[in-house]
């Protein structure tokens, strides 16, 4: 495993279709990462973008066709090569072994978690996953999770939408909130819409729980040189994307 200074080929070998726009590529590479941690991945002559890994032996990516960039990706089948260069920022540092974790996932910012959940279970007291997207149609990753709970009684999934087409209705921070309350959660590490990382550095910082935020940002040289990326005077390249709060 290795850490790739330049953009690197990396040969794709399996495709997965997650959702309606969204999958998941599995690389030829490995690199050494840490739960929360990114890359940049480059199509030459057209763009780099920043994705959060899934995984990092091997690689492995979710890709959401949300622009120009990701449609072409989506273009692409196996054996087709996508270039990488990293991995950069700060990841997810949970306790190193007990505690009552909750990971709250919005959208497609479940990626990071799926990692951090596996890498969590053998030690984690208990661990609370919650899954939120506006329809049941754009969920992601929900039977990743459920595939994990079924193997560890430690893991527990709750799955919302905002329009109650599956699971509870509302949003994560209301299906998070009574078991924050209950005095149930030890931390909270989340990754998801700016929206809703502010709601639950509120509801972490009201409740004294520390809390582990993945920023999304507009992230260019991922190396804190442009400051395209910062946030509350930080660069969240260089800095995050995880950042952490006490709350205490």
């Amino acid at each position: 495993m290795v850490q790739m200074h330049l953009p690197t080929a990396a040969p794709i070998v399996a495709i997965t279709q997650d959702n309606y726009r969204t999958r998941t590529l599995t690389l030829d590479a490995r690199l050494h990462a840490q739960p929360g941690q990114f890359i940049m991945a480059w199509l030459p002559r057209f763009d780099e973008k920043p994705f959060s890994l899934v995984a990092a032996d091997p690689v492995t990516l979710m890709i959401t066709a949300v622009g120009p960039f990701t449609r072409l990706v989506h273009e692409l089948t196996v054996g087709d090569r996508l270039w990488l260069r990293g991995p950069f920022g700060q990841g997810f540092v949970p306790p190193a072994s007990g505690g009552r974790l909750a990971l709250v996932g919005g959208g497609y910012g479940v990626a990071p978690l799926l990692w951090l959940a596996r890498r969590q279970q053998p030690t984690a007291a208990r661990i609370d996953v919650f899954v939120g997207a506006r329809t049941a149609a754009d969920l992601l990753y929900v039977e990743h999770f459920a595939a994990l709970a079924e193997a560890s009684s430690s893991i527990h999934v709750h799955v919302t939408t905002e329009d109650g087409s599956r699971g509870q209705p509302g949003r994560v921070t209301d299906a998070l909130a009574p078991r924050v309350a209950a005095g149930e959660v030890d931390g909270i590490y989340a990754c998801g819409p700016h929206g809703m990382l502010a709601a639950l550095s509120a509801l972490g910082a009201a409740a004294g729980i520390p809390c582990q935020l993945s920023w999304e940002a507009y992230m260019r040289c991922g190396i804190g040189i442009c400051g395209a990326c910062e946030h509350e005077g930080k660069v969240l390249c260089l800095d995050g994307p995880v950042l952490k709060r006490t709350n205490l």
